[in-house]
């Protein structure tokens, strides 16, 4: 798949471009919703001879309008989005540059440059999609301002269990812990990748070492012990999981971390990629009055793990 990073104004010339069949949306997450989406645009460029390709913005737009912090975190952070795009048959990425000057396009200014401008022939959208300035653009008014030089395919709203499959509900569910309810949504379970990093080390010394790790921008589940499973050069391990602040040794954290117990896994693995995948919430984080309270807790925990997976 290639990549195309665009930044406002680009200068593309649409004879210069294939015949593009493009999915248009941020899809954080490409959730099921977004898969229909996007292989809807794959399909039909295969039946028309032309070139699949999906069209996104970086960053998110909420960070770039102040409607968010600037401490945005992602459901398929940019590289994880690229590698799923590519496994559904994308063969063109372009990645737009979203800021201010971009954000304030007006909407015909948004078609005639980023659609017809890249000789996109037809284009594929959610039934909310919007564009241009304040999001005045939908798919009723993409039509008429196509003036006739592509087609469009809208993919109606898709519901499971009465509630509208999105990246706002996915994100919900993390913040709930609710990470085992999450796969009919997503399409798949939650997974985040993350690199290994120094400790406190303190878990070895209780008999529960612990990887800590760097998650870039994934989306963490809500604080709490989570049954797990880790995957380390293509093998795959059960764990347990702990999103917190480490409130039994630590009054000062500000931010969550994430570590993992690794069961029957002894090897050094500083600076190591990891993959995680989300089974089930154990418990809320606590404070223990002491170590030896601790430990017993971990000891049940994992009795919990073992469980959870003889019920999957």
């Amino acid at each position: 798949m290639e990549t195309i990073v665009i930044s406002h104004p680009h200068h593309f010339q649409p004879d210069n471009l294939p015949p593009t069949i493009l999915a248009l949306g941020y899809f954080d997450g490409i959730h099921v919703g977004h898969q229909r989406v996007i292989s809807t645009a794959v399909e039909l460029a295969k039946k028309n001879n032309a070139v699949p390709a999906v069209m996104s913005f970086h960053p998110h737009p909420s960070v770039v309008l102040g409607k968010s912090d600037q401490n945005w975190t992602y459901i398929t952070p940019l590289e994880e989005k690229k590698k799923i795009l590519e496994e559904m048959g994308v063969e063109r990425f372009y990645l737009v540059k979203f800021d201010h000057v971009f954000a304030g396009l007006d909407t015909q200014e948004f078609v005639d440059q980023y659609v017809i401008g890249l000789h996109v022939v037809h284009v594929v959208t959610g039934f909310d999609f919007s564009y241009g300035k304040y999001g005045k653009g939908n798919v009723k008014t993409l039509v008429k301002e196509s003036n006739g030089q592509f087609g469009q395919t809208v993919i109606e709203k898709i519901e499971k269990d009465g509630q509208k499959i999105s990246s706002t509900l996915i994100r919900n569910y993390l913040k709930e812990g609710r990470v085992d309810e999450i796969e009919p949504y997503l399409g798949r379970r939650y997974k985040l990748n993350g690199t290994v990093i120094h400790g406190d080390k303190r878990g070895r010394t209780i008999g529960f070492p612990t990887a800590n790790l760097d998650t870039d921008q994934y989306s963490l589940p809500k604080v709490g012990v989570y049954a797990v499973e880790v995957s380390i050069h293509k093998k795959s391990y059960l764990a347990m999981a702990n999103v917190g602040y480490k409130p039994t040794f630590k009054d000062d954290q500000i931010k969550p971390s994430l570590e993992v117990h690794i069961f029957d896994f002894n090897n050094e693995i500083y600076g190591e990629d990891v993959r995680i995948t989300w089974l089930k919430r154990i418990r809320d984080e606590k404070k223990f009055s002491g170590i030896e309270e601790l430990i017993a807790q971990l000891h049940a925990d994992k009795s919990r793990t073992y469980e959870i997976i003889q019920s999957l």
